[in-house]
């Protein structure tokens, strides 16, 4: 008995000192219980998707964009003319008393009365508006040339946009010709569409120097009447301009200097007194300034021709009228202003601009 101990325990020591020796304070992974849901590695962060692009906007039928192409040289003749039947410019108030003035000196002193102001209609003018093409296809501005028929006459030069709206070039009353003529919409437009042209037709600037500016008007409004396709595939559009503008108020009173108040009458008796005082008074009180006015109204019609990017005709009646104040370049009455097509493009024109 005492041998079968000793034998169990000497075969438990050689199978323990077989096993290795665990470390010291080594930790053992904690099993995850039956059940728990599985911690799965957060997903790579993949780039979001780029945004889809708009569709474009559907192409309105029933509008066209109406843009120049000039792929050749293209010229019109603008003429300004009087309208036919048209009355003479009524004439200021303030000319007419200068005018009567005169008249009652000349009689007093026995000199022939004064010539009387003509009051003829303006003299016609017809000018030649030359367009080039661009110089490249991206230069993003249109060159034309306003070349008048009198041979000394001097040409101006200006740079448009596609849409005909003028970059630079072209001052005054020139200017607004220029934008009547050449300023077409920026968006497509259909029957019915309305927009504004960038005119100036009574610039402030034109005016007097102390000129006092009471009430001012402004109306600019160009529409789409029609749109008519021709044989070829062509379409007209039809466009009507109805413009106006105008200016009214007075002309300031000069600074002068003031005059030194006489002292004689102190002593004088009170009936001379009085009558002195009242005259004073009434000199004093200052005379109405009278009112003077300027405005200008444009009426007209065009036809368009979308494909070819060129207008087919154009004309206008334009009316001024101005009491005591001068427009220059715009004479008071009423006057026509067509715009003409000149095909094929006459080669001294060509020869001409060639050499500038």
């Amino acid at each position: 008995m005492n041998r079968r101990l000793v034998g169990l325990l000497a075969a438990f020591c050689l199978i323990s000192a077989c096993k290795k020796e665990e470390s010291v304070g080594g930790l053992e992974p904690i099993g995850r219980p039956r059940g728990a849901p599985v911690n799965l590695p957060p997903p790579s962060q993949a780039p979001a998707p780029a945004p889809t692009p708009a569709p474009p906007a559907p192409v309105d039928p029933s509008k066209v964009l109406l843009r120049w192409k000039l792929d050749a040289p293209t010229a019109y003749q603008l003429t300004l003319s009087a309208a036919p039947g048209s009355a003479p410019a009524p004439k200021s108030s303030a000319a007419g008393k200068k005018k009567t003035r005169a008249t009652k000196k000349s009689r007093k002193r026995g000199a022939p009365p004064p010539p009387e102001e003509s009051s003829a209609a303006p003299v016609a003018q017809s000018s030649t508006f030359f367009l080039l093409r661009g110089s490249t296809p991206t230069a993003g501005a249109l060159p034309f040339s306003l070349i008048p028929e009198a041979p000394a006459g001097e040409t101006q030069q200006g740079k448009m946009s596609e849409r005909g709206f003028v970059l630079e070039g072209l001052s005054g009353a020139m200017r607004n010709l220029a934008v009547m003529v050449l300023e077409l919409p920026v968006d497509p437009v259909g029957p019915g569409s309305a927009w504004l042209l960038a005119t100036d037709l009574v610039d402030m600037n034109d005016l007097p120097a102390g000129f006092r500016q009471k009430n001012t008007q402004h109306k600019s409004e160009v529409k789409l009447t029609a749109l008519t396709p021709l044989a070829d595939g062509e379409q007209v559009a039809t466009l009507e301009y109805e413009l106006f503008e105008s200016v009214t108020g007075n002309q300031g009173r000069p600074k002068g200097k003031r005059r030194a108040h006489s002292h004689a009458h102190e002593n004088a008796p009170i009936s001379v007194k009085k009558n002195a005082r009242g005259k004073a008074a009434a000199a004093k009180a200052p005379e109405p300034l009278p009112e003077l006015s300027a405005e200008v109204r444009v009426s007209g019609r065009g036809e368009f021709l979308v494909k070819a990017g060129r207008w087919r005709s154009w004309e206008a009646r334009m009316t001024t009228r101005t009491n005591g104040l001068t427009l220059p370049g715009m004479p008071a009455g009423e006057r026509v202003l067509s715009l003409k097509p000149v095909e094929p493009v006459p080669a001294e024109l060509l020869q001409r601009q060639a050499t500038k």
